[in-house]
């Protein structure tokens, strides 16, 4: 059950205006509890009244007040000069004409500072011989037309309308302002109530009508978000294509242990390590990348706010000691991702719980102290023992904990299942294989241990499509299966050693995609680049999708050189159509650090422009809502969220020799953009990559 405080309203006919964010669109049983807001202006005589949700939102922000009685008057008439003084107060725009001094309104008249500015800003104009007539009652067309033409609506890619489509009395319409009232329209300022379809251009415009449409207006100017209204007048669609380009996965690792990466060091204050997070996320952007896989969990201690298991010692030095002052590292990485449309994946190591040569003191809840026999010492490291229960409970019960309290895009697991194998030392599990034994189980040791794991990737596949659909589970495994798989293949077998079997994963659907660690060269012929990419692609038969792992830190080697990552990426590239969709980049200090040329290589040679995410078969697919009020506004193409909550970018297209192509991916906050004269289309963009269709529009 999710629950959710938000503002509502309740109309006279029983029915509840609410805002729900972040729920996708269905139909819900919702248990309902409403406290009347203190802070709310109390009328009245508006309880009930179908303009009250607009009234009590320009009151909120005071730009309305009600009379000295408590009461609002919502369907009294407005006059000019009341007018006047809603216009000051709710919209602000330059001034286009000077100001004017009317005969009928004095210096010392109470609206003579909001007649003027109204004036200048080109909203309301006077009538002959200088007058303004303050205090005669404005028809609701001339309000119409004052809004229109002081906003100067500029929608060129919603049609024309015929206003005897939409008004039953449009013939009353005066034919000056026929333009205006079609602008209005076109913009939803009109309300009409009851009738939706009746104008009534030509009555006084009541309190309650002004309010409505003074906040359409301040929608339209981007200062307020929508309120529903089943009186506002829909203007017609506009014109829309259906988009598309080249997507590509391009993601980088971002390593936490051994202080890799993040954060560069043990103890930095808050203020640098947030400085680093924005660095970091900055540089990836700034790289055309679209996905960063951090490491969350890198020995059984965590990078965020956890009461499974301890803070990790790699951020201050001591292990379970939060950051002081407090802050969420995990949520403030995805944070800074999802502004700049990356998506995140929270990368964990499942088994290792403390590595080489530390020092610090392990605490509670870690799961070697409170369960110190799950633990065993391999080399200089020390491992969760993937046989024993409660090490499988853990590493799942750990990730979905993520899953659930995060706003994660991804869950990776690396290529350290059982250990890396020290020659001539067998792994420390005898005992737990033992006890498998003696309750009757009847695998091989390397049979055990390989569905020791597969249990543990199938159960995470499981929960973690059951808890958030949207959630993609991927692993990076090791680059050679076994040896001889393909032919001439040579190394070491993470079937056989590290008791992996990707094979098998893929078989049975479990991951949504698969980074095998391609670090090898492209023309040695015991582990060839293409030959092991093309087995990959080959042994995928439910169609998952693979980003090959690529490793960039190579680069520390003269060796190696940009030029062969360049052509890694090509080759990726040509088996886009054997769902070789990208590639992952270990890791970030590289780029960072400008090894070899590797940045400006890829800024002008590799990723010349931007990408979304491939979509993905079986996650959530419908189509987010189109941006809403296309419009061009001083030049600039401006535009307006249906519906925040489904926003993670924006995709602008221009149209090129008849073709649409890929201008750029703006953030979610985005809803304006310089751009030179052409023809443009905006795409919503969803947190799965999915686009709207494009809203087309011309920039003249």
């Amino acid at each position: 059950m999710k629950t959710l405080k938000t503002t509502a309203t309740v109309t006279a006919d029983g029915m509840l205006i609410a805002k729900t964010p972040n729920v996708s669109p269905g139909g819900y049983q919702a248990v309902i509890a409403l406290d009347s807001p203190s802070s709310a202006p109390l009328f009245p005589d508006i309880q009930g009244h179908w303009a009250q949700p607009f009234i009590e939102a320009l009151a909120r922000q005071g730009i309305i007040t009600g009379f000295p009685d408590g009461t609002f008057r919502p369907n009294q008439a407005v006059n000019r000069a009341q007018f006047a003084a809603l216009i000051q107060a709710a919209l602000r725009r330059p001034a286009v004409r000077p100001g004017i001094q009317f005969r009928d309104v004095a210096g010392t008249f109470w609206a003579a500072q909001a007649i003027n500015n109204a004036y200048t800003m080109g909203f309301i104009s006077g009538f002959p011989n200088q007058e303004f007539r303050p205090h005669l009652e404005i028809p609701k067309v001339q309000a119409l037309v004052a809004l229109a033409n002081g906003l100067r609506i500029e929608l060129p890619h919603i049609p024309d309308v015929n206003l005897a489509d939409y008004y039953l009395d449009a013939a009353t319409i005066p034919a000056y302002a026929i333009e205006p009232i079609k602008n209005a329209t076109r913009a939803s300022l009109v309300v009409n109530h009851p009738n939706v379809k009746q104008l009534n251009p030509n009555q006084p415009a009541t309190r309650g009508e002004v309010a409505a449409m003074i906040y359409q207006a301040m929608v339209y100017s981007g200062q307020v978000g929508d309120i529903f209204s089943n009186f506002i007048v829909s203007p017609p669609q506009p014109a829309t294509v259906a988009v598309s380009h080249q997507r590509e996965f391009r993601g980088v690792w971002v390593p936490v242990i051994w202080n890799r990466t993040f954060p560069s060091k043990r103890g930095m204050s808050t203020a640098e390590q947030q400085a680093e997070i924005r660095k970091i996320t900055d540089a990836i952007r700034d790289l055309k990348l679209n996905a960063v896989c951090v490491q969350i969990r890198p020995e059984g201690d965590t990078l965020y706010a956890s009461g499974r298991e301890p803070w990790t010692a790699w951020l201050s030095g001591v292990q379970g000691q939060p950051p002081h002052p407090f802050y969420d590292p995990l949520e403030m990485w995805i944070q800074e991702c999802h502004a700049r449309n990356i998506e995140f994946h929270a990368w964990f190591n499942p088994y290792r719980a403390r590595s080489a040569n530390q020092t610090y003191t392990t605490v509670p809840p870690h799961i070697g102290v409170v369960h110190p026999g799950s633990v065993v010492r391999y080399g200089n490291d020390e491992w969760m023992d993937p046989g024993q229960q409660v090490v499988i409970d853990r590493t799942c019960e750990v990730i979905l904990d993520v899953v659930r309290r995060y706003d994660v895009d991804g869950i990776q697991i690396d290529d350290y299942f059982y250990p890396y194998p020290i020659q001539g030392v067998s792994f420390p599990d005898q005992e737990t294989y033992q006890a498998y034994q003696q309750q009757g189980g009847t695998l091989s040791l390397a049979n055990w241990r390989r569905d020791n794991v597969n249990r543990v990737v199938e159960r995470l596949a499981r929960e973690i499509r059951q808890a958030k659909a949207h959630v993609k589970f991927g692993i990076s495994p090791f680059g050679i299966y076994r040896p001889g798989e393909p032919e001439g293949i040579r190394g070491l077998s993470q079937f056989d050693d590290l008791y992996a079997d990707p094979k098998k994963w893929l078989a049975e659907g479990w991951v949504d995609y698969i980074a095998p660690q391609l670090y090898w060269k492209i023309d040695p012929p015991a582990q060839s680049y293409p030959v092991l990419l093309k087995w990959w692609t080959d042994n995928n038969p439910r169609g998952a999708h693979i980003y090959v792992g690529n490793n960039v830190a190579r680069l520390s080697s003269n060796t190696w050189d940009v030029n062969e990552f360049e052509r890694q990426v090509e080759i990726t590239r040509g088996m886009a159509g054997q769902r070789a969709l990208g590639n992952i980049f270990y890791y970030m200090n590289p780029f960072l650090e400008n090894w070899q040329g590797l940045t400006e290589a890829f800024k002008s040679r590799v990723y010349v422009k931007p990408a979304l995410v491939p979509l993905m078969a079986g996650k959530p697919s419908q189509r987010p809502m189109i941006p809403a009020r296309v419009r061009v506004v001083n030049g600039q193409l401006a535009w307006d969220a249906t519906n925040v909550g489904e926003v993670r970018a924006w995709s602008l297209y221009q149209q090129v020799s008849g073709r649409w192509e890929l201008r750029d991916i703006l953030p979610s906050g985005t809803r304006r953009v310089t751009v030179p004269a052409g023809t443009y289309g905006v795409a919503t963009v969803n947190r799965l990559g999915v686009e709207s269709e494009a809203v087309v529009v011309t920039v003249r």
